[in-house]
């Protein structure tokens, strides 16, 4: 599909943005909770972009560009904080947060609110763009994230890869609890694998919630010559010890991405559910799901 068709799929409202460099392109979706739409390379020596492409990142299906669903976008940010809070509640300076009725639709808190608000659309060139957002607590209830922040995300191509640079800034007049990341969807076929050096992982509940530290065969699987198939376990889970680098792989197509993070992403989860066996998450985050109530020490 060419990135004309997938403008096509944007509503008329809100354009997608595309970034250009050689034959890869990247269309974003400021809309949909900032989110990177597309993210594909051209096979054609011409540097055409109607036939034969390479998806680096899974990408978003006109469907789901015309819902206007993150969670069906290639990748997107995770802001104020990564992954799951327990309940949606937690204490922060002996003060009570509950966030059961921000209009996040799980059953505990997940990924903050800026992947289900639209971005702003700052400067932008042929192949860099910024985009912001920016919230300040609602007064209408107290069920929503009570300190006012404002986040940028740089994002830019060039000849050797895709640069995502994510900031944040504390607007309050007190300390914020925070955590940031990026949640990308990576192509899952049979061949697909993951490499990367961990030392152990967070086992969990069903929910999921991280309850131990502690060995799992995937930890070996992914440090391994050969690497993780994609659908070896059923993962939802993070991985403490990161390198912050991993690679995945489809050795059938003779090809591969490396992921690379700078702190403070020191953790890595990977989400390759048995039920749902195309879905292939690797992300960079910069803390273990409910890190706010987790009592480390008894872990």
């Amino acid at each position: 599909m060419s990135a004309d068709r997938f403008s096509l799929a944007a509503p008329p409202d809100a354009p997608l943005v595309t970034l250009r460099h050689g034959a890869r392109r990247v269309l974003l979706a400021p809309h949909i909770g900032g989110s990177i739409a597309v993210f594909y390379e051209s096979r054609d020596p011409r540097g055409s972009h109607d036939g034969d492409v390479i998806h680096w990142l899974r990408p978003a299906t006109p469907e789901m560009l015309a819902a206007r669903n993150p969670l069906g976008m290639a990748s997107f940010p995770l802001m104020p904080y990564c992954n799951r809070i327990r309940d949606a509640r937690f204490t922060f300076d002996d003060q009570p947060v509950d966030l059961s009725d921000d209009g996040n639709l799980f059953p505990h808190a997940l990924h903050g609110n800026a992947w289900r608000l639209p971005w702003r659309v700052g400067e932008v060139s042929e192949s860099r763009a910024m985009l912001h957002f920016e919230h300040a607590p609602s007064r209408e209830t107290a069920r929503h994230w009570p300190f006012a922040y404002e986040v940028a995300q740089g994002i830019a191509l060039d000849e050797h890869a895709l640069h995502v640079t994510l900031t944040m800034r504390n607007l309050s007049d007190r300390p914020m609890p925070f955590g940031i990341g990026h949640h990308p969807y990576f192509p899952r076929t049979r061949s697909t694998v993951v490499r990367a050096q961990v030392d152990a992982m967070w086992h969990g509940t069903p929910d999921p919630l991280p309850v131990r530290i502690g060995a799992h065969s995937s930890v070996d699987a992914l440090a391994s010559e050969r690497g993780m198939p994609a659908g070896a376990f059923d993962l939802d889970n993070h991985f403490v010890g990161w390198q912050r680098s991993a690679t995945i792989s489809w050795p059938d197509e003779g090809r591969a991405v490396m992921l690379d993070a700078d702190a403070p992403f020191d953790f890595m989860v990977i989400y390759a559910p048995a039920d749902f066996p195309s879905l292939l998450c690797v992300e960079p985050v910069s803390n273990v799901a409910d890190w706010i109530n987790l009592d480390v020490a008894r872990a």
